[in-house]
């Protein structure tokens, strides 16, 4: 299931510069898939690959997971992971909640 690229960016850009992106938080869904981070081995590019298709959603993919912080290599050995799942169903999650986030604190 390969997916569209989609610019996370393209919200926070004024005037051709990229403004800093508020840390979004992606609420559970039942629908939500589970793996096991293992360190040295797991990369966030190849989880994004086998569930989403395409290697470029390790981000939504923290953005799932904010106890571990913003930074993959922060991710303890043999923690389960959520996979933000469906795909498309996460995105309009995330843009839900930079539209909220826009109308309350502006770009």
């Amino acid at each position: 299931m390969a997916v569209e690229y989609f610019d996370r960016y393209n919200q926070f850009r004024v005037n051709n510069n990229v403004k800093p992106i508020p840390g979004i938080k992606l609420t559970p869904k039942n629908s939500d898939k589970q793996t096991v981070y293992r360190k040295g081995i797991s990369r966030l590019d190849r989880i994004s690959n086998e569930y989403y298709g395409t290697p470029f959603y390790g981000w939504l993919i923290l953005l799932a997971n904010p106890q571990f912080g913003g930074l993959e290599w922060d991710i303890p050995d043999n923690k389960i992971i959520r996979i933000p799942f469906p795909f498309k169903d996460s995105i309009e999650q995330y843009i839900t909640q930079v539209k909220r986030h826009i109308e309350l604190y502006g770009k």
